[in-house]
């Protein structure tokens, strides 16, 4: 590797005998620029943090409809329940998140923020995996326009609980 200045050359790819640029975090200086006398190219980016597995025990798979019409039958009763069960048992499952007793908390006292916590909760769990969101904290955004329609917190719910039950099966909960 030859280097100009504290720029490093491109390198031979031994392989097919091309150039295939600077090494990773090294930056080749535009042409006809010059750079300020001790200049360093800035490193690669980070890589992310890397999160452990998740190892611990899987949650309970809660149909949609059932759980739905448990929140109208018991006047909205049953929905804080949901969330201590759920944040709880993604607590257990990742060792990561708020936690049930938080989750209640918060849901009593700080109830819009419920759902963008939940579907950021049960995304994290897919991200943890290697795999894409499928609902995120901005997936609470459903709830805030049907507070008097009921269609925008349905959506949010259909879409969170499906995706956190898809989560569940796929670890073999039924």
């Amino acid at each position: 590797m030859t280097t100009t200045g504290n720029y490093s050359a491109p390198q031979q790819d031994p392989t097919r005998g091309q150039p295939y640029g600077p090494p990773y975090g090294q930056v080749q200086p535009p042409y006809g620029v010059p750079q300020p006398q001790g200049f360093q190219p800035m490193p690669g980016a980070p890589a992310y943090a890397q999160h452990a597995r998740p190892t611990g025990p899987i949650g309970k798979v809660r149909g949609t409809g059932v759980a739905i019409l448990l929140c109208v039958v018991t006047f909205g009763i049953y929905s804080l329940y949901y969330y201590f069960a759920n944040h709880e048992e993604m607590k257990r499952h990742s060792g990561e998140g708020i936690g049930g007793v938080l989750g209640l908390v918060l849901a009593l006292f700080v109830g819009v923020a419920s759902p963008f916590l939940l579907s950021h909760e049960v995304g994290g769990l897919y991200e943890r995996r290697g795999q894409a969101r499928p609902v995120s904290g901005l997936t609470g955004l459903w709830v805030i326009p049907g507070f008097l329609l009921l269609v925008g917190p349905i959506v949010w719910f259909v879409k969170t609980n499906g995706a956190l039950n898809a989560y569940w099966r796929s670890l073999g909960a039924r």
